[in-house]
């Protein structure tokens, strides 16, 4: 399996992902656009992650390879590329596919539940579906409309579309599913200016303080997400 990783910023990597791909004797190859910023054909890709970062979409004017990028996510889609994006990932692939891509009435940063919904029905209705709730990790400003054919998957409190899929091919989550203690903490270390009081953001020590148990099970689910989406191991 030919995997791609989009990597916008060095201290937002995979995370738990990694030890989803090894266990498949994968090793994927990364776009890191901050250093060449190169993207591959798509002729032979399998699967395509698009990670997060601090700056928007609509940075296109101070961030050029964002048209690009935007180009590739199209055109990998329409060849029928399974993607996963994650947060800015998210954000992304909406605004590809020509979704409204805006700031949200509030900043969400830190552990906060989502819930599960079930919206729609057709032959990929099961696929990637959320608990009816679950404690997950969030880091974003933005949110984004649902594209054109996509399914709502859940919701927050402080945030009406958290994940969504386009039949069996796409996923978008507005959330960190992948997040480890240590990818925690990278963020933190350099996106704390950002830890505001707000009826959403808590504090660091807030944070750290989240058990191994709560990264475990938000790594679980992110697993059974990406199986979900190109298929578990085989034996």
């Amino acid at each position: 399996m030919r995997v791609q990783v989009l990597q916008h910023v060095p201290f937002e990597d995979i995370g738990s992902m990694a030890s989803w791909l090894a266990e498949r004797g994968i090793t994927p190859s990364y776009t890191r656009f901050y250093d060449d910023g190169g993207l591959p054909p798509i002729d032979g890709l399998d699967l395509v992650i698009v990670m997060g970062g601090p700056m928007s979409v609509n940075d296109e004017a101070q961030l050029p390879w964002l048209r690009a990028e935007k180009r590739f996510l199209r055109e990998a889609i329409a060849h029928g590329v399974r993607v996963l994006g994650v947060c800015l990932g998210a954000q992304l692939i909406a605004d590809a596919l020509g979704a409204h891509v805006y700031p949200n009435a509030e900043k969400e940063i830190g552990w906060f539940p989502i819930h599960g919904i079930r919206e729609g029905a057709d032959t990929a209705e099961d696929c990637c579906r959320f608990p009816v709730d679950s404690l997950v990790f969030h880091w974003h400003g933005e949110t984004f409309e649902l594209p054109s054919g996509a399914v709502r998957l859940a919701r927050s409190m402080a945030c009406e579309n958290q994940a969504f899929r386009i039949g069996r091919q796409v996923v978008g989550l507005q959330f960190h599913l992948e997040t480890t203690a240590q990818s925690a903490a990278a963020i933190l270390d350099h996106c704390r200016d950002e830890l505001v009081p707000g009826p959403w953001i808590q504090t660091e020590a807030a944070i750290r303080a989240v058990d191994a148990g709560v990264y475990a099970e938000a790594n679980r689910l992110m697993s059974r997400i990406l199986d979900d989406l190109v298929g578990p191991a085989r034996p």
